[in-house]
């Protein structure tokens, strides 16, 4: 299985960046991960919330194909300890989908064409994080997980 990360806007930050990269490096001894960037809109000063989720939804879905399972990273989404998320991965890996795809939202979320699209949602957290700030956070979580599936003894409990 292939895992693809959509995400809209690029990473201004070198931190956040260095984060990303590192996690993304570490990854690459245990699954294909591929970063697919989605650049800002423009001129979203004339652009309503929903308009711009709108439009970021359009650019998302054209990233998606029928057979990928996407999981959206949203707020109201299923809560996983480390090691449950490490077992869904597995479970999805055992199922034989190709590619998992995780989206990374705008500022105002998904439009509601993407979140018909998905097949399932998850919350890294209850709070809210930017969607710069995720990145380095998904990356890291998907890390662990693969540790625990190989019994490494990166996470403790």
């Amino acid at each position: 299985m292939q895992i693809k990360i959509i995400a809209i806007g690029k990473t201004d930050h070198a931190a956040i960046l260095e984060l990303q990269n590192l996690y993304t490096d570490r990854l690459s001894h245990y699954i294909r991960l591929e970063w697919e960037i989605i650049p800002d809109l423009k001129k979203t000063k004339s652009l309503n919330q929903n308009q711009q989720k709108t439009k970021e939804g359009e650019l998302i879905l054209k990233k998606i194909s029928t057979s990928d399972f996407v999981l959206l990273l949203d707020e109201k989404g299923k809560s996983y300890s480390s090691i449950d998320f490490a077992d869904f991965l597995q479970r999805k890996m055992n199922s034989g989908i190709k590619q998992l795809v995780l989206v990374i939202g705008g500022p105002y979320g998904f439009s509601e064409e993407v979140y018909q699209r998905a097949n399932s949602k998850i919350s890294l957290s209850k709070m809210t994080f930017s969607h710069q700030m995720i990145r380095p956070f998904l990356a890291e979580q998907l890390y662990r997980a693969m540790t625990i599936l190989r019994g490494e003894p990166y996470h403790h409990e």
